[in-house]
Parts: C-alpha cells; structure tokens; sequence
C-alpha cells in the first residue's frame, strides 16, 4: 500500500520510505540508539544493514514510512510481524523514530497515523508497541493519543547506558479488533 496523509500541520507529508531517505532515517536511528534507551539496541545499524530491514519490511507489505516537512525528512515509522509464530499473523509491532532536533513537532504522531491506517487495511487486528524505559513519557504519551492503552511494565529487562532499563508494552486494536474473527 502506498499513500501519503495530511495531518494537523498540513506541512507534514507522509509517505513510503525510499531508498535515498535511508542515509537520514540511519543517523536518526543511530542518534537514538547511541544516546537514548528507547531503542534496546546498542551498536547503530550501518547504511547497509538499515537498507536490508526496510526492504524485507516492505516486501512482507508492511508500511514502512517517512514523515518531512520542506523536503526533509524528520521522522520514520513501520510495523512488522510481532512474533514469527502462526497465531500472531493478525498482530504487529510498530516502531517509531525522530531526528532529535524535530521531537515534539508531530513528525511521529503523523507516522504512526499513516501506519495505523495500512496496518488496518491490511486486516492486521492488534499493534503492539515496546518501548523502551517507563520515563519515556514523550513516546507513551504520543501513544496513548492514538488510542494505545497500557498492558504491563516488564521490569529491569535491558541494561544500557549504565542502568537497568524497563519496557512498557502498549497496544491498539485495529479494524475490528478481537470482537469478530480475521477476513485471512
């Protein structure tokens, strides 16, 4: 699927993520991964490495998507399969990623609309998020404004930047969530 939605801030255009957005979309992840707990990984992807992962993401069909304003590109999301097992083929994780000095300007809420949107075309029923550190009030929050609620804190399950990090997971229903069975 592919698409583009105007958001609150109409000078926010999102869209599929393409191959030359990739240099920016890398040391956005890389700022995130060296200086934040929001993301468990610990040593930034390379070009390459990050250009493997949204491939197989979108020929799976999943969105992956990028968020700019005036050309730049100040944000990214995706989902993708939540667990390999058969009986999570209706549920995805999504991620969500922006450039340090555009936090806080509706660059990740209008990702994560767009992705909401095809995930839900797609007839997936439930998007879960794990995010990274309890204090991670920006993320939770944006979240919670697209309808995630709560489900549990994972305790102290990562240890990065020299502390004890916990994971709190959140999820969404989608289309008709679990109130009917999946079309597939």
């Amino acid at each position: 699927m592919s698409g583009v939605e105007t958001v609150p801030s109409p000078s926010i255009l999102v869209r599929d993520a393409r191959p030359e957005d990739m240099p920016v979309l890398q040391a956005i992840y890389a700022h995130h991964v060296l200086n934040s707990v929001g993301t468990f990984e610990e040593v930034p992807p390379d070009l390459a490495e990050m250009n493997r992962r949204r491939e197989e993401i979108q020929a799976r069909g999943f969105p992956y998507v990028a968020a700019e304003r005036d050309g730049l590109v100040k944000g990214y999301a995706y989902c993708n399969s939540f667990r390999p097992r058969s009986a999570y083929r209706f549920t995805v994780e999504d991620s969500v990623y922006v450039a340090p000095d555009a936090v806080g300007q509706g660059f990740g809420r209008a990702a994560m609309r767009e992705v909401i949107r095809r995930a839900t075309v797609l007839g997936m029923r439930q998007m879960v998020a794990v995010i990274g550190d309890s204090a991670n009030s920006a993320s939770i929050h944006m979240h919670e404004t697209l309808g995630f609620s709560r489900q549990a804190v994972l305790r102290a399950v990562g240890f990065k930047l020299g502390r004890w990090v916990d994971a709190v997971i959140m999820q969404l229903a989608l289309g008709g969530g679990d109130d009917t069975p999946p079309v597939r």
